[in-house]
């Protein structure tokens, strides 16, 4: 279980978020969903560990830290190094030597080419395949979908619910409300550093309606189109 009680994160007098407390046990996937700069990536890089210097507290319980999946939304790409290469990097850092990656390669990626000359949805297919094959017990994964073709995001779905059913601990971002819906247990509307609300699925339509006139409201009829 992850457990955040009170994190705030400031960057001198702008506050990034503010006192955000949930928690996301075992089996679960929480889904959070806000506009660009709302805090999510600052979210997800302190429940990871890469930013420092925030109050509040972020545990799990038991620990895990040591076991964290975290998927940035831009994967950096080491030069010069294959897919199969990048994979087995990632795998070793977990102490895991694995060298044949042709049953796991679900998304057919061309393994033995630099990973540095993938598009940019194959390089997201390929970092997420490494953290999924990592065997992690938390996964932090920040837009996912993004840059994924129709069949990718379906895989990706899929690789949700066998995460959910193998009892692992999910948090993922989306800007696409339907891939969030398809996939989570709860959703949380994160908007100026906080949860402005956070449902179940029974609920998810309520939120869907309340996250679009927030977010737009009468944005697009002041393009003044006839």
């Amino acid at each position: 279980m992850v457990r955040v009680e009170n994190l705030s994160v400031s960057y001198g007098s702008k506050q990034v978020l503010d006192h955000l407390s949930f928690e996301v046990k075992p089996g679960e996937v929480h889904g959070i969903v806000g506009e660009n700069g709302a805090g999510k990536t600052t979210l997800f890089e302190s429940l990871v560990g890469f930013k420092k210097g925030y109050s509040g507290s972020v545990d799990y319980v038991p620990d895990v830290q040591q076991s964290i999946g975290f998927l940035p939304a831009n994967p950096p790409m080491i030069t010069k190094i294959t897919g199969s290469e990048y994979l087995k990097l990632v795998l070793l850092a977990r102490g895991i030597d694995r060298d044949d990656f042709d049953e796991s390669n679900i998304f057919d990626l061309p393994l033995n080419s630099y990973a540095d000359t993938y598009s940019t949805g194959m390089q997201k297919k390929l970092a997420l395949l490494g953290v999924i094959l990592q065997g992690n017990a938390f996964y932090v994964l920040d837009e996912p979908f993004n840059g994924l073709d129709y069949q990718s995001c379906l895989m990706v779905i899929d690789i949700l619910a066998e995460l959910r059913t193998a009892g692992k601990a999910v948090i993922v971002s989306s800007h696409i409300f339907s891939t969030l819906s398809d996939s989570c247990d709860y959703i949380h509307f994160l908007k100026r550093g906080a949860f402005q609300h956070s449902v179940g699925k029974e609920k998810f339509s309520e939120i869907e309606a309340v996250i679009k006139r927030e977010l737009i409201r009468d944005s697009v009829k002041g393009l003044g189109i006839r």
